[in-house]
């Protein structure tokens, strides 16, 4: 399958690393125009760097903003007004016991893992249907169906996606545009592998620590490893593509088999 993103601009949240990163590589590959998001400037200029010393041909720019706040999305909003592919990847993730969970963290994991792609959706919704074409996709987790006892939280937030990607795609119904989540599975990333280390011993080398993680932890995985952020991207690429017309509306699951379920 030949994808072709040529004369589509995209944004992608928490792209200066892990599988924001890897979504943004993989739309500049097919040759979109895309924009690198972050709130750290200099880890923002850093992913574009890497991106065009690997893509030298790709059309790839820096976009430092604090989407999680109505100032810096302003400030996105100054310097992208409009764009074709919108992927809400940003996300933050943590495990702690249910009862010590706080009211003020119960809305900071709503504030920045919802409503922030609320935010850009409500931004960037009506010029996609303007013009009659559009892909919106919510990264969504494992976590949202199998809601895991340590960052419950967490689980919450991601199930509020897949409702979020349901109901805007309803909104956008007969446009063109196709609104959908992702559910990534156990990912590979720097991130990832500090949380392995929250639950198993510290003092084992890596290959060891992500084996007993997935054993002790997340048994169902059928991969029996952690996915790889390139896996997720590759899903990315394809519901940015003309060729996934007809997805929308839609939880696509990149899981590694990890939800028991024989529908997604």
């Amino acid at each position: 399958m030949r994808i072709d993103l040529s004369g589509r601009t995209a944004l992608v949240t928490g792209s200066s690393q892990g599988i924001g990163k890897a979504i943004a590589k993989g739309l500049a590959d097919a040759g979109a125009r895309v924009a690198v998001n972050g709130r750290d400037a200099g880890k923002v200029r850093d992913a574009v760097a890497e991106l065009t010393a690997q893509l030298p041909d790709a059309d790839v720019v820096p976009l430092a903003a604090d989407v999680t706040t109505t100032d810096g999305v302003d400030t996105l909003l100054a310097a992208l007004p409009s764009v074709d592919i919108l992927v809400n990847n940003l996300g933050i993730f943590g495990s702690q016991p249910a009862l010590d969970i706080s009211d003020e963290e119960w809305r900071r994991y709503f504030e920045v893992n919802v409503l922030a792609a609320v935010r850009l959706i409500r931004a960037y919704l009506p010029s996609m249907t303007d013009g009659g074409w559009g892909r919106i996709q919510n990264i969504a987790s494992d976590s949202a169906i199998v809601i895991p006892a340590e960052m419950i939280h967490y689980g919450m937030s991601k199930t509020a996606l897949l409702a979020v990607s349901r109901g805007f795609a309803k909104e956008a119904a007969g446009t063109g545009v196709t609104v959908n989540s992702v559910i990534a599975g156990p990912t590979h990333t720097g991130g990832v592998e500090d949380f392995v280390y929250q639950l198993v011993d510290k003092d084992l080398p890596w290959d060891e620590a992500q084996r007993e993680f997935m054993r002790l932890h997340r048994p169902q995985s059928l991969l029996q490893r952690l996915i790889e952020p390139e896996e997720i991207a590759n899903m990315c690429v394809y519901l940015a593509s003309p060729q996934a017309s007809a997805t929308t509306g839609a939880a696509v699951r990149v899981d590694g088999g990890y939800v028991d379920s024989i529908v997604p």
